[in-house]
């Protein structure tokens, strides 16, 4: 949103610096295992280990040997030591769910190994739930492994050091070195959407009615006064996860007012908004907790879950009903 007018603070809200994690790390280990973007310092030496030098970098995965099926924690082994000459990316299991674009979150769970030890550092699975993450926040060759590729899918990913943690002098608390090529095995559980996907909704008589203009709604006001109470339309039923009352939420809206129909404002052929469902009007909370991903939802908010005494910037009258159109495009466990 451009001035976070739908939100109950002026502050933009993200994730924050320090949450770089794929996730937490395994009891066995209880050490922390973050493919993290570089930091500002590293003490390491950046020059490559003796034992990461010698490995001759393949081509592809013939050395590494995946078992198990999507959802449940793969059986991973790598003819050690060993190193990939690029990222590389193989699909284990195919779908043909939404794609990963770049920058955007992604739910996932993961293995990952290293290849030179061929020693597993950290994994998701033994937490019995995925985790999710946004893309520009992991190091470099998670992000590039993963764009492309689709929901429902399990990926092998393999990256030289130079797009893991050369640039912090490697990750001594997880044996990982300079040079040392990461390998993870990734299921992807679920990706940002571009859009509404689902199965149409008849809407209930008497409220707006909105199509569609090439991905941007378009919305009628019908005459007479609006109704007294929230009203919670889902137009497109999502198949996506049901949004809980704390979860960070990714979203494209539309915004009006019932008095004269004119749009407000809206994020429609821009980036999405990413916001805590807490953080945002009442209205909104009461009407897309419980809602899935992938739906598209028309909430006609009263003043009382609006802006019951006006609004300044952007101008809205005392008393004013809001009428808001929302794409839920993903959502994950606020921070």
């Amino acid at each position: 949103m451009r001035s976070s007018q739908l939100s109950k603070t002026l502050v933009s809200v993200g994730l924050a610096a320090s949450l770089l994690v794929l996730g937490a790390c395994s009891d066995k280990t209880d050490k922390a295992s973050t493919p993290s973007t570089p930091a500002a310092s590293a003490s390491a030496s950046a020059s490559p280990s003796p034992s990461a030098a010698k490995v001759t970098p393949s081509s592809n995965f013939d050395k590494v040997t995946v078992k198990g099926d999507f959802g449940k924690q793969p059986k991973v082994t790598v003819k050690k030591p060993w190193a990939i000459d690029k990222t590389r990316t193989k699909v284990l299991k195919d779908s043909n769910g939404a794609k990963i674009r770049k920058g955007t979150s992604v739910e996932v769970n993961y293995v990952g190994l290293n290849g030179r030890t061929g020693v597993a550092f950290d994994e998701s699975y033994s937490a019995g739930k995925p985790v999710a993450f946004s893309l520009d926040q992991v190091v470099p060759g998670f992000g590039k492994g993963l764009v492309g590729q689709r929901q429902g899918s399990r990926v092998l990913i393999a990256m030289p050091g130079k797009d893991g943690y050369d640039s912090q002098g490697g990750n001594p608390q997880i044996n990982v070195q300079v040079g040392d090529t990461l390998i993870f095995v990734v299921d992807i559980v679920a990706v940002t959407l571009d859009g509404p996907e689902g199965k149409k909704v008849e809407p209930k008589k008497g409220l707006p009615t909105v199509t569609d203009e090439k991905g941007t709604p378009k919305v009628s006001i019908p005459k007479g006064d609006p109704p007294a109470s929230l009203q919670i339309q889902p137009l497109i039923k999502g198949t996506g996860k049901k949004v809980a009352a704390s979860d960070q939420i990714t979203f494209r809206y539309q915004w009006l007012t019932w008095s004269d129909g004119k749009v407000v404002e809206q994020n429609y052929g821009a980036a999405p908004a990413t916001y805590p469902l807490n953080g945002l009007l009442p209205g909104m909370q009461k009407g897309l907790v419980n809602q899935t991903v992938g739906s598209r939802v028309l909430l006609v908010v009263p003043p009382a879950d609006g802006y019951p005494d006006g609004n300044e910037k952007p101008k809205i009258g005392k008393g004013e009903t809001l009428v808001l159109v929302v794409d839920l495009l993903f959502a994950q466990q606020g921070q």
